[in-house]
């Protein structure tokens, strides 16, 4: 979502050298999980994915996931032409994990309206997606009723990180409780809220600093979500080195 670029006018103008060295980096270190999005970099984030991870490293090394946006689909037709597109921007043949992105109450009666959830198994059963799921921007109770309707969904994407955690409008701590009575794993978007908790005030860092002096400020932030139970992984795509 956030990829460095040549032109700060240009979302789409992703610098896919600095690109590849990041994601080799990040393959080195033992990670694996990649995410992009439709419309992520000015609609090149897939293409971009194809050209730094795909093309460059066997499959069986990285999961890769996207997601289908309500904005840009008005018949079950469009989310097929949708996805075909993406396998073909990124080359990998199928994905390890798709997702219905930013479900909210606004966007769910669309959804719902084309059959959505249903679409996603039939991916799955065709063997173009590994893993279902939607990534989520409402309130707990909404959540609730989606997860009770659907209990074919395999996960869910929540925006988890310790400043959002009792978030009345994010609501970070009640949506993470839902996912646990349903027994949903959480992977994790904005952990470092985008790169906000690598660089906090003088006096939170200080505590930190006092707490573990080897550690790094994003590293905190990543060890909270990782702390809770039934987190399947955490999503990166703020700044800030760990």
């Amino acid at each position: 979502m956030r990829l460095p670029q040549l032109d700060p006018a240009n979302a789409a103008s992703v610098d896919v050298e600095q690109v590849k060295q990041m994601v080799d980096r990040f393959l080195e270190k033992g990670f694996t999980y990649f995410d992009t999005a439709w419309m992520y970099a000015g609609f090149a984030s897939e293409n971009v994915a194809k050209e730094a991870l795909v093309d460059r490293h066997p499959r069986s090394s990285f999961t890769l996931a996207t997601k289908l946006h309500a904005g840009f689909f008005d018949s079950t037709e469009d989310c097929n032409k949708v996805f075909q597109e993406q396998l073909k921007k990124t080359g990998a043949g199928y994905f390890d994990y798709y997702l219905l992105h930013g479900v909210d109450k606004g966007s769910l009666s669309k959804f719902e309206k084309y059959g959505c959830f249903h679409w996603l198994l039939e991916k799955k059963a065709q063997g173009l997606v590994r893993h279902v799921g939607f990534s989520y921007h409402d309130d707990a109770v909404c959540l609730d009723e989606i997860l009770t309707k659907h209990p074919e969904v395999e996960f869910v994407q929540l925006q988890i990180n310790y400043l959002d955690w009792e978030s009345e409008w994010i609501q970070s701590r009640a949506n993470y409780e839902v996912c646990v009575r349903h027994g949903k794993p959480v992977i994790v978007m904005e952990p470092v809220k985008g790169g906000t908790l690598a660089r906090v005030p003088e006096d939170a860092e200080k505590l930190f600093r006092t707490a573990a002096p080897d550690r790094s400020i994003p590293s905190w932030a990543i060890r909270f979500a990782a702390s809770l139970a039934g987190m399947a992984l955490a999503c990166c795509s703020g700044t800030g080195k760990l």
